[in-house]
């Protein structure tokens, strides 16, 4: 037996050394290899073509959907923001006018307001200037007598001082021809 042990050993070892090189290449295994190939290469193909290439079409259908929901989102954003600077852009300008009332409204009061005030200011002046003028025309009047007294008093000393004699109402008329000119 150990002969015949001895023997299949040296019958693999002479077969080994005749078909030296790699067992892919050589030609009594194609069939076989170019059989589990077409076997590998349908195993692949249906299993992208069941599971992968379903998934990442599914995946490239939710981003294309999820872009175009966010362009749109983005669209009716900038139309909404483009209504509310409109609407910034109204109140502004109702703001302006309404700021433009509110001061012509105030304006108009405080010349009111002026008005009255330079009216009572001109009453009053005119008032006073008139209580002024009176008094002027007192003063006036109290000073033309007090002249008149004084010439009457001075007249009648010089008369007396120069040694003669005049009675009063000579005086007296002799001053107020004078004074009336």
């Amino acid at each position: 037996m150990a002969t015949e042990t001895h023997g299949a050993v040296a019958e693999a070892a002479d077969h080994a050394a005749s078909g030296a090189g790699m067992p892919q290449l050589d030609f009594a295994h194609f069939p076989n290899q170019i059989f589990w190939l077409v076997v590998t290469l349908v195993v692949i193909y249906l299993i992208l073509n069941r599971v992968a290439l379903p998934r990442i079409g599914a995946v490239l259908a939710h981003r294309a959907s999820t872009i175009t929901n966010d362009i749109a989102a983005a669209n009716d954003l900038k139309r909404k923001a483009e209504e509310a600077e409109q609407a910034y852009d109204k109140a502004l300008a109702d703001a302006r006018v309404e700021a433009g009332r509110i001061a012509a409204e105030a304006k108009a009061e405080i010349q009111a307001d002026l008005n009255a005030a330079i009216a009572k200011a001109d009453t009053q002046i005119s008032v006073k200037t008139a209580e002024g003028e009176k008094a002027i025309a007192e003063i006036r009047a109290g000073a033309v007598d007090g002249i008149r007294a004084v010439a009457k008093d001075v007249a009648a000393e010089l008369v007396t001082t120069l040694g003669f004699k005049a009675d009063k109402g000579t005086i007296d008329g002799a001053v107020e021809d004078r004074v009336k000119g």
